[in-house]
């Protein structure tokens, strides 16, 4: 869950989402839980809010008598890796049409399904607001959407979760959208991953003291007291941490309601229980948690390439370039008493389920194969879409576009738009592309101790943000076994946005050259599945084998280079907030504030819902859902 820049919603407003980092969508990304960003957002939230000096969108209130439809209206998009690929969603679509079913209208158009478009379609849904999502692809869920194949179910992005059952202000952002909704996800719990390091593979369990256990048996006495010196000053400054909810978040005025005055006593109180450590650590937050680790002089090698590798995991960038605000939080969540993993039992498919679940109970519409091709403007405001098949849908009160924003300047008319706005968007350094591997295969040609989750570094001489360096295995059928046929295992491997789309740029998807080029690349993941699953697997018995390479990400998820976002670092760059320089076009997702990952997508687009209506309606719902 911080684009390049779009006109933001106010000079101070960009000040407060420069305090939110990318969440790369990695293994770790779903533990930030996004407080930790809103940690900083509160240190610095009432000294800036009377500046900020942002139009404050009125609620309006429209009908509540209209269809729900969801519908498929092009027969031609097929799944991301297979024409013969079905969604492994439970979710009913009506047969193709050449137009969306309904009145081509709405209150407001949400252009793409991820994760950020629909949550902020569904609570403007549950806000009463008139919203109809249009989807490119055949299957809603964007990156994170999910497929079938042979019977097998695939995850196509994130596959590790926490925070779904969390309730009340510290609860995961996307767990707060869907108890706005009045939806929920059964969920397998578990404790550990396999980690496979140039000095050991170990099971790493998450928790207070198991990974001591795990440096006094692969690194040093001097790790272990190091260690300990680091927890021992970073964790004060997580006290406040989950004191502000992301649901209360909104990008105009209205926040000083709705945030700021709603929650001070349990700031001001978090903010004391920091103490005196805490409190004058807290600007400590605002940089890179490298400079928080040379303050202390930590200096193991084992303990900076492990930091590396969680600043890594967490935010696509290591220690130097992630905030100390990020990884302050996750350190808390990871060591503290009772925490736990999280898998939906269905799948990534089931949280899809559950938000278009939610979209529809409250009158909201879906449209599958509904590719959007230009944004149309008129008298200088956002006013409706122009469909593939040359429909006109309009948007009576705003536009949300949920591509990237390289993908949403291409959908604009250029004569319409500034050209600090257009220079900003094109110079924005984009996150590399990645390496897909999904397999099917029999149960008993593996290890019979095998885990949900594998990590694997090659070298961490060459940097764990290096290509064909670090590898993320899940086999989520060994929690979820519904998702492969019976005696069968389901696993996604892949290269977490190191893979260079210049290797694959211009290459004909048919010809001998790409396949060749599949082959040799994807063979770092086939070495890293051996490896995590042991000498019984044989790659040649597999029943499923799928590669998936930046041109996959590109052509089926309509990422412009195949990217997974904007590549901007902590001290280096911010996020955009949700605002565009065309009056009635705001944008969500991985492009914009808070950034990257699930927690932070679903945060922005809620951040998006709550500033189309009006303050009563958002501090009614969040008095609704008990926050």
């Amino acid at each position: 869950m911080e684009l390049g820049s779009p006109k933001h919603l106010g000079r101070k407003w960009n000040d407060v989402a420069s305090l939110f980092s990318r969440n790369h969508e990695c293994l770790f990304f779903q533990l930030s839980h996004l407080t930790q960003h809103l940690l900083v957002a509160a240190l610095k939230l009432l000294s800036t809010i009377m500046e900020l000096g942002l139009p404050l969108f009125p609620g309006i209130k429209f009908p509540t008598s209209r269809n729900t439809v969801l519908a498929r209206s092009s027969p031609n998009n097929l799944s991301q890796f297979s024409s013969n690929a079905s969604s492994s969603t439970s979710i009913s679509v009506k047969p193709p049409t050449k137009t969306v079913p309904g009145k081509p209208e709405a209150d407001v158009v949400v252009i793409g399904s991820g994760i950020g478009g629909l949550c902020c379609a569904g609570l403007l849904a549950r806000y009463n607001q008139d919203v109809l999502v249009l989807e490119s692809h055949d299957l809603p869920g964007g990156a994170a959407h999910s497929f079938e194949i042979k019977g097998y179910k695939f995850d196509s992005g994130p596959s590790l979760f926490s925070g779904f059952q969390s309730r009340g202000p510290q609860a995961n952002p996307l767990a707060q959208v869907l108890d706005a909704l009045g939806e929920s996800i059964p969920c397998a719990k578990y404790d550990s991953w396999m980690v496979y390091i140039p000095e050991a593979e170990f099971l790493s369990r998450i928790g207070p003291t198991e990974f001591l256990k795990d440096l006094e048996k692969h690194a040093s006495r001097n790790a272990v007291q190091e260690w300990k010196k680091l927890l021992e000053a970073i964790l004060p400054l997580s006290a406040a941490a989950m004191a502000l909810p992301p649901l209360s978040i909104r990008g105009d005025l209205g926040v000083i309601s709705t945030a700021a005055a709603r929650y001070a006593p349990s700031l001001l109180k978090s903010f004391v229980g920091m103490g005196p450590q805490g409190a004058f650590g807290a600007p400590k937050l605002l940089r890179p948690f490298s400079e928080i680790m040379d303050s202390l002089e930590l200096r193991d090698p084992f303990i900076r390439n492990w930091v590396d590798l969680l600043a890594f995991l967490l935010a696509g960038v290591k220690s130097n370039g992630i905030l100390s605000a990020e990884m302050v939080y996750m350190f808390a969540e990871w060591y503290k008493p009772g925490c736990t993993l999280e898998y939906p039992l269905n799948g990534s498919g089931a949280i899809i389920d559950a938000l278009v679940r939610g979209i529809q109970k409250f009158g909201g519409r879906i449209s599958l194969g509904s590719h959007v091709e230009k944004i149309i403007v008129e008298n200088g405001k956002a006013t409706g879409v122009k469909l593939k098949g040359g429909q006109f849908i309009r948007a009576k009160m705003a536009i949300v576009s949920n591509a990237s924003m390289w993908d949403t300047l291409n959908l604009l008319p250029k004569d319409q738009l500034p050209k600090s706005y257009i220079d900003r968007v094109k110079t924005t350094p984009k996150c590399e592309s990645f390496m897909h591997l999904h397999l099917g295969f029999d149960a008993e040609d593996v290890r019979e101790d095998l885990g949900i989750h594998h990590i694997v570094v090659n070298e961490w001489e060459r940097g764990v943000d290096a290509d064909q360096n670090v590898v993320l295995i899940s086999v989520p059928s060994v929690l979820s076994p519904n998702l492969a046929p019976p005696g069968k295992h389901v696993l996604h491997a892949y290269t977490p946005g190191t893979e260079p789309f210049e290797l694959w740029e211009g290459l004909d998807r048919r010809s001998a050259e790409y396949k060749k080029l599949k082959a040799e690349r994807s063979e770092v993941m086939w070495k890293a599945v051996e490896r995590a699953l042991g000498s019984d697997f044989n790659r040649d018995k597999c029943e499923v084998k799928l590669v998936g390479t930046p041109l996959t990400h590109q052509r089926f998820l309509r990422r412009n280079r195949g990217t997974y976002g904007p590549a901007i670092q902590a001290g280096q760059g911010t996020f955009p907030g949700h605002s565009t320089p065309i009056p009635q076009l705001y944008c969500c997702g991985d492009s914009t504030f808070p950034g990257i990952g699930v927690p932070a997508v679903a945060a922005s687009g809620a951040i998006v819902a709550n500033s189309l209506v009006s303050v009563s309606q958002h501090s009614q719902l969040l008095d609704a859902i008990g926050i």
